[in-house]
């Protein structure tokens, strides 16, 4: 994709799908790799149209070769251990708290862009970086708490960075060489299969919830992996990992702004001034470093 800014826009409308996962979460009434199974299910199973309406992603998906599907699978056990240890999370701290960590992607991104595919960062993007991450833990520095219980849901939530961070990694590998449908359907496939078992091991209920959990489940797969997650997977074939990665802290911006609107709760001083913030660092991050591919 030659225009940066298109580029951009498409981004930055991904990140604020995604900021709706949280308050899904939050409203599904379900054990944690349960919400996140459903996720993974319907957003497979919302895809396959896709597959069988277009015959090049059919064909293409039954050419795989085995290092493909040997990715493709890898990418669903990244994707289903991050979803499993978020959800998680947000049973132990507070929503702001989890989302703020999760979205600490940009530390190992960058790391990993630095070792792995020796990408390069200008100062000024290094220094955009940092003001994001500032303005994220702004918002929720009022919500960390010290206590057992939150700090381990904290523990899991940084892991659950990291995990997230590992799957756009394979990602960026495996689109340049496989279309958007077929490399999306089995990430969300095989991570729902690994969920399943993890359901299953824990032996919690498949069916019987209540109809705000199943449409929290739909809006999931809908709204935040759909119009969220597959177009991170989209973009990945123009924009690295480290670029996605930032976007994403942008997702505590979306969480807040819509949490003033569904959840009737107010936007305090604290976190305006962290929104701005990540707002400056985001724009000096896009502006400093390399554009689309």
């Amino acid at each position: 994709m030659k225009s940066p800014l298109i580029s951009y826009i498409i981004l930055f409308f991904g990140v604020f799908a995604l900021s709706t996962s949280a308050i899904f979460v939050k409203l599904a009434d379900a054990p944690a790799a349960i919400t996140a199974f459903y996720r993974m299910f319907f957003a497979a199973v919302m895809l396959l149209p896709f597959l069988f309406l277009y015959k090049e992603n059919w064909r293409e998906l039954r050419s795989l070769s085995l290092k493909q599907w040997g990715f493709g699978l890898l990418s669903g056990m990244f994707l289903a251990t991050h979803y499993v240890l978020w959800f998680e999370s947000l049973n132990y701290t507070s929503v702001a708290s989890s989302t703020v960590i999760v979205t600490l992607q940009p530390l190992f991104s960058m790391a990993g862009g630095y070792f792995l595919f020796k990408e390069r960062f200008s100062r000024g993007a290094i220094v955009g970086c940092l003001v994001a991450i500032t303005g994220s833990i702004v918002i929720g520095w009022q919500d960390f708490q010290i206590s057992g219980q939150a700090l381990f849901g904290d523990i899991l939530a940084f892991i659950a960075a990291g995990v997230i961070t590992a799957y756009f990694f394979v990602g960026q590998h495996v689109r340049k060489s496989l279309s958007l449908v077929p490399y999306s359907i089995i990430g969300y496939a095989s991570s729902a299969v690994f969920l399943s078992i993890i359901a299953l091991c824990q032996q919690v209920a498949f069916v019987d919830y209540s109809a705000q959990t199943w449409w929290s489940f739909i809006g999931l797969a809908f709204i935040a992996t759909i119009l969220g997650q597959t177009i991170f997977n989209w973009l990945l074939k123009w924009l690295n990992t480290s670029v996605i990665s930032m976007s994403i802290l942008g997702e505590t911006i979306g969480t807040c702004i819509l949490a003033y609107f569904i959840l009737g709760e107010v936007i305090t001083s604290q976190q305006a001034m962290g929104i701005t913030l990540i707002l400056i660092g985001l724009a000096l991050f896009l502006l400093k470093q390399k554009g689309p591919k």
